[in-house]
Order: C-alpha cells, then structure tokens, then sequence
C-alpha cells in the first residue's frame, strides 16, 4: 500500500525503537525482587488525583469513580481505550468499521473514537493525560478525527470520574472525565534500586497486533530520579465476521489496513528539599493508518463518476512537554502550592486519493491542528476546627489558549470551490477560570461545596476563510456540592450535585460549506451558546472482609445541546438553497445506575476463588419531544470467576448485552435502524508468574467464536443494509504478552 500518503514521520522514532530493544541485555541476568504491582495482593491503598484535583482515597469521594491501576492494565492485556471501557459500567469506545469514502460517510474514519460515559459522547467527555486536556474531536462531512491519542503502554493508571466535572476542570466534563496517568520512576525503583524498568512484549489476534516496549528508571541521588520509555507497534485491520470478501460496497470483511504505532516517554523528578517537588515530562505518540477501501470500488455497469479504487492514509501525531511544580509551604494563606505550565502540539491528517472511470480523479488531503498551552496555579490549606471538625481548602487558577485551524487540499475540488480551502478559520480560543473547593469533614461526615467560574472566547481570523467569520465569548459558573456519610466502618451513603457546561468549539460556530449545483450550504452561527447540564447522583458503598460493592443511581438534565448540521432554512428549491448550521436544541434527560464490586468466596482447592462482577444501564430522552436518546448504551452485565494461587491465576468472564429495543431508538422519518440484538460473550484469561519478575499472561477472547454487534458501533446503520455483517465484532481471538521486571 502506497505508505507516501504519510507526512513525514518524527525524527524520534529511531529513539523509540533503541529505547524498546535497550533492556535486554540486563533483562537476560536480570532476577531483582517481584515489582509492587504484581505483588498478590496490593499493600498500598488505591488514590485518586481526578476526583478533587488532590491525592485521596476515592472511597472518601462523594462521586463514583473507576481506577484501573498497573497490575489490571497488565492482567487484562489493555491495548488502547477500547480494552480500558470493557469492565465499566455505562462506559464504552465507539470504533466503526474503515468504511469510509473521499465524500460520503466518514464511518471507522476516527477508529477509536473516543468515550462514552452514561449516554454522553464525543467532545462532552473530557479525556485528560497527567490532567493535561486532550485534543478533541472533529467531524465534519467525509472527515473525522478522532481522540485516540494515546499509548496506553506509557500509563500506569487510569481514573475515570462519572458525572459532570466543570467545578473543577471547567468546559467538556459533563459526562465525566478519563484522565491517564503515564508511568513514574518511583513505580521501578522500589526497594532501594538505583536502576529498575520493565520490558513488554505481546500480539493481539484481533488484529494482529504485535507491539514492544521498554521503560527504563534511575536513581541519580536523593534528589534525582528519571525515566525513559519506549513502545512500538505493528497492526492490521480490525477482524469481524464478515463473510463476503467483495472489492465493493457488498463486502463485509474488513477493508486491508496497516497500522503502525510509535510512542516516547521521558520523566525527570527533582526533589531539592524543602517540600520541594518538580517534574519534567515529555511525551511524543505517533499513529499512522493505511488503507485499501475496497468497499469505495463500484459495480458495473460504470458511469464516468465511478470509483477503480480508492487509496487513503491516517496520521495522528502529539508532542507534550508538562513542568509541573510543588511547594510546602506552611503558610497562612497555603500548605501548598502546585503550578503546572504545559505546551502540547497535536496534529492530524487525512489523505485520500481515488482512481475514477473517466472522470477527472480526486483527491483530498485534510489536516486538523490543536498547538495548546495549558496553565495552573493552585493552592491548598487545612483548617483545624473545634469539635473534631476540619476543612481543606482547594483554589486555583486555570488558563488555557489553542490556535486551532484546518486545511484542505487536493485534485478536482468540490463544485464552486478551490483548493486549498478551511472549513473554519484560523481561531484562538481562550479559557480563564477561578475555582474553589471546601471539604469539610467531621466524625461520620465529609460535605464538599466547590463553585468555578469560566470565562471563555472564540476569536477566529477572517484570512483564508470564504464566509464571514464570527467570533464570540461567554461565560459560565458551575457550583457543585457532594455529601458522603459513614454509617458504619463498612458501609457509607454519599450523594452529589454537579452543573457542568461545554463551551461551543472552532468547528461549530463557524463551519462552512456550499454546494451551487446541490443547492445547500453550511453557515457560520455567532449566535451559538454553551451546553449545560445538572447532575444528580445518590449512592452507597460497602467495604466488607468478603465483599467490596458499589452502587449508585443517577439522573443528569441537559440543555441547550449543540447539534451540527441542523436544517435551519430553505427548500431545497431554486431559489432556496437548504441551509445548515450549528444550533442549540432541547432538553434531555438521561438517567440509571450501576453496580460494581468484587466478591472473595475463599480459598478451596490450593487457590483462592473470587467474582468480579459490573452492571449497568441508562435511559435517555428529549423531554421536549419525547423521543429517545440514541447515544445511550443497553444494559450491561460483566461477571467473572477467577482462581488464584501464588504462582498463577485463572480467570473466566461473561459479558452479556441487552438487545437495543425499537423503543429505545429515534429513527428519522421514512428511515429504519439496526437494532443490536443481545449476546453473551466467555472470555478465558489468566498469567503465569515464572519467575518473580517475569510474567507470561494470555487469554482466548469470545471463547464461543459469538457473532454479535456492539450498539456503539451501529448506530445509524440502517436496518435494511446489505452490509450489517461489516459492523460484527471480533470471533474468537488470542492474545499473549511476557514482562519482565529488571
């Protein structure tokens, strides 16, 4: 497949692939003691940093939150942020087939789109790593850029907060937030060590993924610690079970892809004395996508119009360089100070060529860019106060500025149009932001009040843009307040209310297109205003010897929603061009809960026994209309049984998903939609500690080869399609990978 698609690769690349092979000599004599992750059980207890913008217990949080530490990413073979979704309860990945064309339907162009959290997608999800905000999303028309930019073989751990989270991270949070925390060289360096790392290597049948890494740490001294990691991987396409191997729009298999995955790590903590702390990171992920779309190819009898074939290419690349700084200071006003100064640099690009009968060929070579730089000073300070009763203070402040822009150019641009164009202007947006957080905290009691307010603008330069740019600015303040009782040591009740908001984006308020000979066009609207929500959220919490459960229900109302490309005028007609903007619409309502836990049965048979169990399910609806939510996942349920000795563990799971109901679904007039039928899927995992520092972990995924479709996925795939086997899951797969501690 022609790789000449690509922009040229980054220069670290060669370093990535040094710093991956670099262990092995020391990994061949290495026999060093068993690293904290994979101990038997956990000595530590489990913080969290996402939930108060503070290390704490995320039992003392008043908000359900999920943590997927080292040991789980390890044990569950955790590739990319699918694999993270696959045990959450009202979580999950949106990842379509490549099926996409130069000018119809961008589906699977985003791969991994991003994260769905209790009905919410997309850009209303922020996606954090080492707090530091992630590109967003874009789509429009045959584009779409996703929010995959991540190497999960650089995180340790994983924190996922459910419900809205604008009183202390400001605009996108209203669903909730991911925030991946990349590796430290503490994490290697136990027991004294002044040199420790671990290597990785594994394949993944699904699409026969095969990837290596090495990460590196030292011990300078007492003040100096650092670390280097590396990760390299090679992929096809993602397998179905499709059946009919057709080069046109009948064909189910999936479309021949190549990808490749390069990613660099590098940490250096300072600790000079004085409660003094300072880290320096940088951060380089590279991913690139080549593509044969085969199902682009028409049928005979050809027109001059139709496609021979159809060539494209994907590459998404981020660079990012975070100082973050501590300070104890013990004073009035502050116990301490945090400050962090990050610039991240995302770019992405998409390219594709087409090879038409007679007609003039065509290609499209679009680019989005993200160049951000992201600040924050904050300060914290405890109060002590009679009758056992103390508050901690949280404040800060937060500033962001991205210049974001986009490019298209190409051969035979669209009718009335030339190359090269923007499908919005150059902009600058700006976010400035105070917050503050109490909590207060006695005998069976913790109550957290907290309140920020936003300020935001969208400044967007008329250069290069063929419509009128506008630009605009708002504001917003989002009050929050969690209580959390402990009834006893066991059991505790918390509650919470969040009002989250999303300040409209570059792409929305001034998306462009127009079509002379279709008769419609697409218009800028300065009128657009930011999304809002109020969430609520009552739960419980039980931590006993046998069993660890968590259950919560919740209901979130939302308003002012952005919907793109909504008809706002016109007929169609000459004359009446149909016009499309970005608007405000309605209200919704979702609402649910979930259950999560873990249950230790004992130990029988040499081993110990225990169930892993999540369930979870949500209903959405237009309170104005009264039609359904489509975003909004079917019930959930994931149950396992896992045995475990001292020298290796065994585990099976079942997932089962509830068929997606007609009732459940908002079809458009004189439309029809696929309904995901229910399935049950058995997975067979487990590991084998060889040695204490190494590990050889596999796992036989759909044991029973099921064919079965994720609601995710087929969302807007119409019931009659010719090509439903096209959006199937994966049969039966097998994945394996060896570490090794050093």
């Amino acid at each position: 497949m022609a790789h000449a698609f690509h922009s040229p690769h980054f220069p670290l690349r060669p370093l990535a692939w040094l710093v991956a092979c670099a262990c092995s000599p020391a990994l061949a004599q290495s026999a060093a003691p068993e690293a904290a992750l994979v101990a038997a059980a956990p000595t530590l207890k489990e913080v969290v940093i996402s939930g108060s913008r503070n290390e704490q217990d995320p039992d003392e949080l008043p908000v359900s939150v999920d943590v997927i530490n080292a040991r789980t990413l390890e044990e569950a073979q955790v590739r990319d942020i699918r694999d993270v979704a696959r045990e959450l309860p009202n979580v999950s990945v949106t990842r379509g087939p490549a099926r996409f064309g130069l000018a119809g339907s961008p589906t699977g162009r985003d791969q991994n789109a991003g994260f769905n959290i209790r009905g919410l997608d997309g850009n209303r999800v922020l996606m954090l790593v080492d707090g530091i905000r992630l590109p967003r999303s874009y789509v429009f028309s045959a584009n779409a850029f996703g929010r995959d930019y991540l190497d999960i073989g650089l995180v340790q751990r994983v924190e996922v907060l459910r419900g809205a989270t604008s009183a202390l991270y400001g605009s996108d949070g209203m669903a909730g937030l991911v925030n991946f925390i990349t590796a430290e060289p503490a994490a290697f360096l136990d027991g004294g060590k002044r040199l420790g790392g671990r290597a990785v290597v594994g394949y993944d049948g699904e699409d026969h993924g095969k990837q290596v890494g090495a990460t590196v740490a030292g011990r300078v001294n007492d003040t100096v610690q650092w670390l280097l990691g590396g990760n390299v991987s090679r992929a096809r396409e993602l397998d179905n079970m499709g059946t009919n191997g057709a080069a046109n729009a009948d064909r189910t298999r999936p479309n021949p892809q190549k990808d490749q995955g390069h990613a660099l790590l590098g940490k250096v903590v300072l600790t000079p004395g004085g409660g003094q702390r300072h880290v320096l990171t940088l951060e380089q992920v590279d991913k690139s996508s080549d593509y044969e779309l085969l199902t682009a190819r028409a049928k005979p009898p050809l027109a001059a119009t139709s496609v021979l074939s159809s060539q494209s290419s994907t590459d998404m690349r981020r660079s990012r360089a975070t100082w973050e700084g501590l300070w104890r200071l013990d004073a009035a006003w502050a116990d301490e100070l945090k400050a962090v100064l990050s610039y991240q640099d995302a770019h992405s690009r998409e390219y594709i060529a087409e090879d038409r009968n007679t007609a003039a060929d065509r290609v499209r070579d679009v680019t989005y860019d993200e160049r951000t730089w992201q600040a924050n000073l904050q300060g914290g300070k405890t109060l002590r106060m009679g009758g056992g009763w103390a508050q901690r203070f949280t404040y800060g402040l937060d500033h962001a500025t991205a210049k974001v822009s986009n490019l298209q150019t190409g051969v035979t641009p669209p009718v009335g149009e030339t190359f090269p164009l923007k499908r919005f202007p150059d902009t600058r947006e700006t976010s400035t932001a105070l917050y503050l957080q109490d909590e207060i905290v006695g005998g069976p009691w913790s109550i957290t009040p907290g309140v920020r307010f936003d300020h935001f603008r969208i400044a967007a330069d008329q250069a290069g843009f063929a419509a009128q740019a506008v630009s605009l600015s708002g504001s917003a303040t989002s009050p929050k307040l969690g209580v959390l009782y402990r009834a006893t040591p066991q059991w505790s009740v918390f509650g919470n209310y969040a009002a989250g908001f999303r300040a409209p984006n570059a792409g929305q308020v001034n998306a462009f297109f127009e079509n002379p000979v279709g008769n419609y066009k697409t218009l800028p609207n300065a009128h657009l205003k930011p999304e809002k929500s109020q969430n609520f959220e009552l739960g419980l919490r039980g931590r006993m010897e046998a069993l660890s459960i968590d259950m919560a229900a919740f209901t979130g109302r939302y308003r002012d929603f952005i919907e793109d490309l909504h008809q706002v005028s016109g007929t169609g007609a000459p004359g009446s061009p149909l016009v499309f903007q970005s608007v405000n619409i309605g209200r919704v309502k979702i609402s649910g809960f979930e259950v999560k836990g873990h249950m230790q049965w004992g130990s029988w048979a040499g081993g110990r026994w225990s169930t892993p169990f999540a369930y979870g399910q949500a209903r959405g609806r237009d309170e104005a209309t009264g039609q359904r939510v489509n975003t909004v996942d079917p019930a959930r349920l994931n149950v396992g049984l896992r045995y475990d000795t001292a020298g290796w563990f065994v585990r099976l799971d079942a997932t089962h998903s509830a068929a997606k109901k007609a009732s459940d679904v908002t079809v458009a007039a004189n439309g029809s939609q696929f309904l995901s039928p229910s399935y049950t899927v058995l997975d067979l995992t487990g590991q084998w500690r060889i040695r204490k520092d190494l590990r050889l972990t596999a796992g036989i995924y759909n044991l029973t080869d099921k064919k079965h479709w994720r609601w995710a996925d087929v969302r807007g795939l119409a019931a009659s399609a010719g090509f439903i086997d096209a959006y199937t899951q994966p049969g039966r797969s097998v994945r394996v990978s060896l570490a090794m501690d050093f």
